[in-house]
């Protein structure tokens, strides 16, 4: 057991921990806290900022940042609904896909941005962000779209197929579980790592670094256009701007795992971690009734904390 904790970093102890504290402080505050409808229902809602920071992660690894999240996210519901309204029963089937590439096509631009151009990872995709939601607005007029989300949509956001489990949750499983995979078992995972702590280095070794970047932004761009795709089935539909809440919370839940913000360290457990905790503090500030402007006071916060406690310590690889 001793062994088992060791091998796993302090930063993701603590994370589960105060999630643990959170959990026990709730049952204090209501009996409903601990039981299992609610779980699964936090369950739900935390599968959609899984997901979303799952593609976050695999850019801050690097050491870099992708700040057109929000927009992002706005487009993969936008064009998941609107492929259906276009295509009709072809669209039904291609929506999900569609709207993923749309996604992964704007992080791939990001991608070329940084990895070319040498344009600082937080100018370029807050350029991005902006030349998405100029695109959404021409799109609709300025008003929510007319079309709506596809019973597939709809049952892979809502319902829950095996054991009371949402169906978001085991679509956040199969997400993570690619990344995993990738960053450990590839050498491309080793690149990213690599990149993330000296990427001269890296690119003096023989890696085309600027490939795996622009693979990073287009996994970032794909993961957000997902959960689009999720809170458009989860919504009924699409609407304007429905990617705001999502920035800050997922970059909090990065770092909160213990991923160095500035690149080269950080677990997808951490991740996960973060993911869970960030929602029930999400939970007990709605309880509570905070406004969203404490929320986001709260996440900056914890951002600016988390990068005092580990973005001066030394970088090494997990």
């Amino acid at each position: 057991m001793q062994a088992i904790l060791k091998s796993i970093d302090r930063p993701v102890l603590v994370a589960f921990g105060f999630l643990i504290a959170m959990l026990l402080a709730g049952s204090i505050y209501s009996t409903n806290f601990l039981s299992g409808q609610y779980l699964m229902q936090q369950l739900q809602v935390a599968s959609f900022l899984g997901i979303v920071a799952t593609g976050a992660m695999i850019v801050i690894l690097p050491g870099h940042i992708d700040l057109s999240v929000p927009w992002v996210i706005t487009v993969g519901g936008m064009m998941s609904t609107a492929a259906v309204g276009w295509w009709g029963t072809t669209g039904v089937i291609v929506a999900l896909p569609f709207a993923v590439a749309c996604g992964a096509a704007i992080g791939i631009i990001n991608g070329l941005g940084v990895a070319y151009l040498r344009i600082p990872s937080m100018i370029f995709t807050l350029g991005m962000n902006a030349v998405a939601q100029g695109l959404m607005v021409l799109h609709t007029g300025g008003f929510a779209p007319a079309d709506e989300a596809s019973p597939f949509m709809r049952w892979l956001a809502v319902k829950r197929s095996f054991l009371d489990i949402p169906n978001t949750a085991f679509v956040w499983l199969i997400v993570g579980g690619l990344l995993v995979l990738a960053l450990r078992r590839t050498p491309f995972g080793r690149y990213v790592y690599a990149i993330g702590n000296r990427e001269r280095a890296t690119y003096l070794s023989g890696v085309d670094t600027r490939r795996v970047l622009i693979l990073c932004f287009a996994a970032s761009g794909a993961c957000s256009a997902l959960a689009g795709v999720m809170l458009a089935g989860y919504s009924a539909k699409a609407y304007q701007a429905m990617g705001d809440p999502y920035l800050l919370p997922a970059i909090a839940a990065v770092v909160l795992g213990g991923t160095n913000i500035l690149g080269g360290s950080g677990t997808y457990l951490g991740t996960v971690a973060g993911v869970l905790l960030i929602t029930l503090l999400q939970s007990i500030l709605s309880v509570m009734q905070m406004p969203e402007a404490g929320r986001q006071v709260i996440y900056g916060v914890v951002i600016i904390a988390m990068l005092m406690v580990y973005g001066r310590g030394a970088k090494r690889a997990a």
